[in-house]
């Protein structure tokens, strides 16, 4: 029995998609007897990392902007699995970069070269020894998260701590539309969760459930621009 803590940006802070996705995949590590704590990025006030440095080379592992990160970090140096959770903007939401760029002082500034890169590791006093993503977008491909999964592989990896998996919907509006769709999505998702706390991975079937296609590419792009020439429409 672990804990588990996510830090999602949804735009609606319970009923966004991201929210939605999230909310069945923590039931699922809950039932899988982890603790849990979720915290919603919107409701913070995390201000952007100044890049001084001063968590490395002042007051090594102590950031010393006040703000609700300082909460915050209490948690995540609890949590043995941290999930990231966001939905893909360009790439990111800012609120979910400054978060991430605000983890520096959970990690020691002893650096060390593996595979011609320079990784970092976890203050001693950091139980994170995995990180998982739950992410959600609005268009139709898989490959629109490749970027925001990298981004969370970097981090695992210059943490020095495994990456575990990623819970990816596309199109993720669709869901909503097609109810059985949307529960065996939503199950899958908690089947997820549940198999991360229990067996510390997740099914690739597993996620092809969460993945999968809902409509085609081609049907999904003209209602897309059918709605925006509505729109223009109206405003002419």
């Amino acid at each position: 029995m672990g804990k588990s803590v996510a830090v999602y940006y949804s735009s609606s802070a319970e009923s966004g998609n991201t929210a939605r996705l999230l909310a069945s995949f923590m039931r699922g590590i809950e039932r899988g007897g982890d603790t849990t704590e979720t915290f919603a990025i919107k409701d913070l006030n995390i201000s952007p990392c100044t890049g001084e440095f001063h968590c490395w080379f002042k007051v090594p592992g102590q950031c010393y902007i006040q703000d609700d990160m300082q909460d915050l970090y209490s948690s995540l140096r609890e949590a043995e699995t941290l999930i990231l959770a966001t939905p893909v903007y360009i790439p990111l939401p800012g609120e979910m970069q400054n978060l991430l760029n605000r983890l520096c002082p959970l990690m020691e500034p002893i650096l060390e070269t593996r595979d011609g890169r320079t990784r970092a590791k976890m203050h001693e006093d950091v139980a994170i020894s995995r990180i998982a993503l739950v992410s959600t977008s609005g268009w139709w491909e898989i490959g629109n998260f490749d970027t925001v999964v990298r981004i969370a592989c970097e981090l695992a990896e210059d943490a020095s701590v495994p990456f575990v998996g990623s819970v990816l919907r596309p199109h993720a509006s669709v869901m909503w539309q097609q109810e059985e769709k949307a529960r065996e999505i939503l199950d899958a998702a908690e089947a997820a969760g549940y198999q991360l706390a229990t067996t510390g991975t997740m099914s690739s079937d597993t996620l092809a459930v969460i993945s999968q296609p809902l409509t085609s590419e081609e049907e999904y792009r003209r209602g897309l621009n059918e709605n925006y020439l509505r729109v223009k429409g109206k405003g002419h």
